[in-house]
């Protein structure tokens, strides 16, 4: 899926995410999902592949040890910040994003 909810308002984007999260654990087929959405990254993979920007290259694969299900609610959680922090210092060093 390459970047399905990207031009949703944010509301929309949450239920399709919990959507797309129900149909999976119904069927556990495997998803390769595409997003520039660090949250939305976290939110529903197992694991988030980094990659620079041309050439494309892998910089990192990103484990998430987050349990299932996941309410929307784990976005304000320690762990799940801790997992965004990292990715976007990935990016900083990269220097795809800059740091606050």
């Amino acid at each position: 899926m390459d970047e399905p909810f990207g031009a949703l308002d944010a509301m929309t984007r949450d239920d399709l995410n919990v959507e797309l999260t129900r149909i999976w654990h119904g069927t556990s087929k495997t998803v390769v999902f595409i997003t520039h959405s660090i949250v939305e990254a976290i939110y529903l993979a197992d694991r988030v592949v980094v990659m620079s920007s041309g050439p494309g290259r892998v910089v990192e694969n990103v484990d998430i040890d987050l349990a299932r299900p996941r309410p929307l609610a784990i976005r304000a959680t320690p762990r799940f910040s801790q997992y965004s922090g990292h990715i976007r210092h990935l990016f900083a060093e990269l220097g795809i994003l800059k740091e606050a």
